[in-house]
């Protein structure tokens, strides 16, 4: 078994096929690494999970490597349609100004088809089934985050860069194991980038394994925020921005969460943050971002769950400093 924490050492403890203990050690790198290094494969190792606030889990690698795999196809399956749809027209809309276009349920439908087909006991947590607004996605995050099974989706992260014909959008898939995280995953189908991790065993763009950024301040870095359609989400980011732009290397919008927070992980920027972010924008991200050797929390340093709303990720190095600037401005969450 393997206990896990992004801050601390974890142990690996792993057990030949008879049974008989390999071998107990304590690892101060990659969990990947060290087992390449001692030969170990992944099928023989279970892991004991504890990162977000929710109580620790225990999984079976061998078994959550299967349904990641179904996730991978099934979010390439929705990326195809991405492809071919690119600029299709909004059909309605969920939130003003948030854009919907029937390529989003369709996505949605196609993702949710392969889960229940293989894992019919599995619930889902969509955002395409979930009414507008922030309360309501509390409230299904809540009502959903004990499942045993959770697969968390929205099949494309920046419906309006999608309709609007530019090529920025990315499928999110996250599975949740009695609340917490252990596998995410980000397709960006116009680069034909997977960026997906595992808990415990690092964060992978396709094949290549990826870090964050060495950027040790935020002069060196590259920021993210998003453009939230809530009024009292967008006040605080621009307030934040003043504070910030002196600071950082500069600070962009994409109009894409799922894209930004893989673009931390990968390397690409030092730091993403938003005062009011749904957990099926965040999932997969959050947990990608841990694995790549950075740091996950709300914006006044708690560390962030299913059930938390404001995110700050980072490379860890300039985490303390972004809260700090954030802090100043009373950019901690949604104004009042």
């Amino acid at each position: 078994f393997v206990k896990y924490s992004p801050i601390t050492k974890f142990r690996c403890h792993s057990m030949s096929r008879s049974g008989k203990n390999i071998h107990r050690r304590s690892l101060s790198d990659s969990f990947a690494t060290r087992l390449r290094r001692e030969s170990v494969p992944f099928s023989r190792i279970r892991m004991h999970a504890s990162v977000s606030p929710v109580q620790p889990v225990e999984f079976d690698v061998d078994e959550v490597v299967t349904m990641r795999e179904m996730a991978m196809k099934a979010a390439k399956k929705a990326g195809e349609m991405i492809l071919d749809r690119l600029g299709a027209a909004v059909i309605e809309t969920k939130y003003n100004p948030k854009s919907v276009t029937e390529v989003d349920g369709k996505c949605q439908e196609i993702i949710e088809g392969d889960i229940r087909a293989k894992y019919p006991s599995h619930n889902i947590l969509g955002e395409e089934t979930v009414p507008p607004g922030p309360e309501a996605s509390r409230k299904a995050t809540e009502e959903a985050v004990n499942s045993e099974w959770l697969w968390i989706i929205d099949p494309i992260d920046g419906t309006t860069n999608f309709a609007s014909g530019m090529p920025l959008a990315g499928v999110i898939i996250a599975l949740a194991h009695k609340g917490e995280v252990i596998m995410g995953l980000i397709y960006d189908p116009f680069h034909e980038e997977m960026f997906h991790a595992i808990r415990g065993q690092g964060a992978f763009r396709n094949e290549l394994s990826i870090k964050v950024s060495d950027a040790d301040t935020l002069q060196k870095s590259v920021v993210f925020t998003g453009s939230p359609p809530n009024p009292k989400s967008m006040s605080p980011v621009l307030r934040s921005i003043p504070a910030l732009m002196p600071k950082a290397r500069t600070i962009r919008m994409l109009g894409s969460a799922a894209q930004m927070l893989a673009w931390v992980a990968d390397g690409r920027a030092g730091s993403y943050y938003e005062p009011d972010l749904n957990a099926w924008d965040a999932a997969a991200g959050s947990l990608l971002i841990r694995e790549a050797g950075g740091r996950v929390t709300d914006m006044e340093g708690k560390e962030w769950g299913l059930l938390t709303r404001p995110i700050l990720a980072s490379n860890g190095k300039i985490h303390d400093e972004m809260l700090e600037i954030l802090r100043s401005v009373d950019c901690v969450g949604l104004d009042k």
